[in-house]
């Protein structure tokens, strides 16, 4: 959730700093009455609380900027009958994205690993990541875990301050080495808002929506579960579409960090008539001992 960082000339965030701080972000989705993205906020228009503190905005990114992505299939046997309409509607997710997003692969089977060719941790190449979606085979046991600790490490050397996840599984996990328990906690502490796409048969055992629904929950993120395959690719553009309406919002919290409890967080969002907006965010962070606090 929040990130080591250099402060210096963010001129793109609207606010300049010069000091190593630790910096809280939080990817903030605003909706008027019929559900429809607001456009066009400024910091001005939004409230920050942690644990019912209000906080200061330091940094403030508008909606439809570049993002930190990645993008993570499973690729167990289980898919088999589905890989090919899952890399068709992967790859307009991809055409749906904003052009300078940096993307990465994380693929999963028995083990997860980055897809993308060695030496290019990251790329905004479209043909490059349509290709990589396409090369791998679809066999083998589930690591669902540790693809997503995988995806939540390897966001971390991403440039970009808004950063995401798309995961595509059944929810079933038989062979990871982490639990949920600690994947939960890795995504508490990440920025990431965390989107999962639930596709399984109907009478297939090990798979577990449950799952999918906690992993975003917690991120402030949405969990899909299409009636058919066809579906998808509907789907994965209506999630690019939701992450390029985001705003991005980092704060330095004026609370004493004195352990490594759970932050209670609430943004609120108004217009320019005092309106008050729906925001959809994560609803805190999982704070370290490591954090420098600010005074008012």
């Amino acid at each position: 959730m929040f990130s080591k960082v250099l402060l210096a000339a963010l001129t793109l965030f609207q606010y300049t700093l010069s000091v190593d701080v630790d910096l809280v972000t939080f990817n903030v989705s605003v909706l008027d009455n019929d559900g429809r993205p607001v456009p066009g906020l400024t910091a001005e228009n939004f409230r920050v609380y942690e644990e019912g503190r209000e906080q200061t905005i330091k940094v403030f990114q508008p909606e439809d900027t570049p993002a930190t992505v990645g993008i993570v299939v499973d690729n167990s046997g289980s898919m088999v009958n589905k890989r090919n309409e899952v890399v068709t509607a992967a790859r307009a997710f991809i055409d749906a994205s904003h052009p300078e997003d940096e993307m990465f692969i994380v693929n999963f089977n028995g083990r997860p690993w980055l897809a993308l060719p060695a030496g290019s941790p990251f790329t905004n190449n479209q043909s490059e990541l349509r290709a990589t979606l396409a090369q791998t085979r679809a066999e083998g046991t589930t690591a669902l875990y540790d693809a997503l600790k995988l995806a939540l490490d390897h966001l971390k050397s991403g440039s970009r301050q808004r950063k995401g996840i798309v995961l595509l599984s059944d929810g079933g996990d038989n062979t990871s080495q982490n639990t949920l328990d600690d994947v939960l906690r890795l995504a508490q502490r990440s920025s990431a808002t965390i989107y999962c796409i639930g596709i399984y048969d109907i009478h297939q055992k090990d798979r577990n929506p449950s799952v999918l629904k906690k992993i975003a929950k917690v991120t402030g993120g949405e969990a899909y579960f299409p009636d058919s395959l066809a579906s998808l690719s509907t789907i994965w553009p209506r999630i690019a579409g939701k992450m390029r309406g985001q705003y991005t919002i980092g704060y330095l919290s004026n609370i004493p960090a004195q352990d490594g409890g759970y932050r209670r967080v609430q943004i609120t969002a108004s217009n320019k008539r005092g309106k008050m907006l729906d925001v959809r965010t994560r609803p805190g962070y999982l704070a370290t001992v490591s954090t420098k606090s600010t005074t008012p």
